[in-house]
């Protein structure tokens, strides 16, 4: 039983408008089939987007916000063996939304956020002896550095790191570059390839 959530969030600003990010989904989406693929029962979490799994039998669960995010993963976690959350939540949320569109009236308009809850940082939290928790990275500099902080704040068993340096990796492409990094700060860098290749790795 492994839990994968995909996708961005969308933070609403009213009713029409949304804080939100250019992921595509495709790299989680390609996670939640391979292990399907391969004899998982997988459990999906998705964020808006437009990709669907082509295997039947995983289960999805359709989420809209960070808040949405972290209730749905946090309520799975604990029936689960595994989980690999590669969704690109967002860090911040509009402290208020409006009930009524945003009407264009001043010449500037200024928007308050407050930080999201962490999912990576709540399920390590909850992690059990024997299950595994990994995360993505994407980052745009000091990619190794970042990756590993990141690996040793949240607790987790590795982490796959993609840059929006590298040519072919990153939002909405249908391939990518990955460098999968352990707690002993040992590194496996794979070429560019086609996302359920990566998937597969």
């Amino acid at each position: 039983k492994i839990l994968v959530n995909a996708g961005p969030t969308y933070e609403m600003l009213d009713p029409v408008r949304f804080i939100g990010n250019f992921s595509s989904g495709k790299m989680g989406v390609a996670i939640a089939e391979v292990l399907s693929e391969n004899g998982a029962e997988v459990h999906l979490v998705l964020g808006p987007n437009s990709v669907k799994p082509s295997v039947k039998k995983i289960q999805i669960y359709e989420v809209m916000s960070a808040s949405n995010m972290q209730e749905e993963c946090v309520a799975l976690f604990p029936k689960m063996e595994a989980a690999i959350l590669t969704a690109a939540v967002a860090d911040y949320q509009p402290v208020h939304k409006s009930d009524t569109k945003i009407k264009k009236q001043q010449e500037s308009f200024l928007l308050e956020l407050v930080k999201t809850l962490d999912t990576l940082t709540s399920l390590s939290a909850m992690k059990k002896k024997g299950q595994v928790l990994a995360g993505f990275a994407l980052e745009t500099n000091n990619e190794i550095e970042n990756a590993k902080t990141k690996l040793v704040s949240k607790g987790l068993d590795f982490i796959v790191l993609n840059s929006l340096a590298d040519r072919d990796a990153g939002f909405g492409k249908d391939t990518n570059k990955i460098t999968i990094i352990d707690p002993d700060g040992k590194t496996l860098v794979f070429e560019t390839k086609p996302k359920k290749a990566v998937a597969a790795d």
